[in-house]
């Protein structure tokens, strides 16, 4: 680098934005990180992500959703990384809220302040997912007509995300929607923030990317894996997808949280997601690592 360029990481304190910080200030960036909640940024994450309070250079706290708290979060700054979006946050806000209007917000910002690259990360397939995802394509095609330089990435899934099924198997059973032979590449969160970074340093002046893990797995597997690392005898419990979809129409009345992750998991489990490979982290060492943490 000519010299130490400044990078803006948004959504700091999520799995993913927690390895991208760490990446960045590894190859050399001043790094200047938005967090709504700061406190989470002091200790590592649920998914074993790092604890970055030794990470960056500048705090900058604010909530995308509300225009007026960024004002000077973008000044100085060369790359915006943004992974915001709705995860477990049940604070009344909406997916167009936060995965749509929030980073739109951080682009009007970006826009004015000057700078020239902002890499966003969406989801693999969206179409598939259908409206789960809508929002964050939304926010893509605000971004590609921003006239900013951009790199654009679609990940299939993360580790935290195959964390579940660790999880239902050392309460003792795995459910899997469907018949178990749809397949999946999930990504580590360090692997993919090496991607992110290499296209946010990259000189492409627009990237759209797909990615997935080094390692391809049906659904059975992941969670035949995750018994045989929880040391249960392999209790796989099958859900119809009839009926997972009747669930989802009970449920969705009474909560919006657990509509939309039961939903995005049955859309998964009933669909092949498999991307270009990345990275070198397995699932195994994921889940042994996992599990020693207990």
């Amino acid at each position: 680098m000519a010299h130490k360029q400044k990078v803006l990481v948004a959504g700091a304190t999520g799995y993913l934005g927690r390895y991208v910080a760490q990446e960045f200030k590894r190859r050399g960036y001043w790094v200047r990180v938005l967090a709504r909640a700061p406190e989470k940024l002091q200790s590592a994450g649920p998914y074993m992500e790092p604890a970055i309070d030794q990470l960056y250079d500048e705090l900058f706290v604010g909530e995308v959703t509300r225009p007026e708290a960024l004002k000077g979060v973008c000044d100085g700054i060369d790359i915006v990384f943004s992974s915001i979006g709705i995860t477990r946050q049940r604070d009344g806000l909406g997916l167009m809220d936060v995965d749509y209007q929030g980073n739109k917000n951080l682009l009007t910002t970006t826009i004015d302040s000057g700078v020239r690259k902002f890499v966003f990360v969406s989801v693999f397939m969206a179409d598939r997912i259908a409206d789960l995802a809508r929002a964050r394509e939304l926010f893509v095609q605000d971004l590609k007509q921003s006239g900013l330089a951009y790199g654009i990435v679609r990940p299939t899934g993360y580790f935290s995300d195959m964390s579940e099924y660790l999880k239902m198997a050392q309460s003792g059973k795995v459910y899997i929607m469907g018949t178990g032979v749809n397949t999946i590449n999930p990504i580590h969160g360090k692997d993919l923030a090496i991607v992110c970074v290499d296209i946010a340093e990259g000189s492409q002046q627009q990237v759209e990317q797909d990615v997935g893990g080094p390692v391809t797995y049906t659904f059975d597997e992941i969670g035949t894996l995750a018994c045989d690392i929880a040391g249960v005898k392999n209790k796989i419990v099958r859900i119809p997808l009839w009926l997972a979809r009747l669930a989802l129409t009970l449920i969705r009345p009474f909560s919006s949280h657990w509509y939309q992750a039961a939903r995005f998991f049955t859309t998964v489990m009933s669909n092949d997601f498999v991307a270009p490979k990345a990275g070198s982290y397995t699932l195994d060492r994921y889940f042994e690592e996992m599990s020693s943490q207990e």
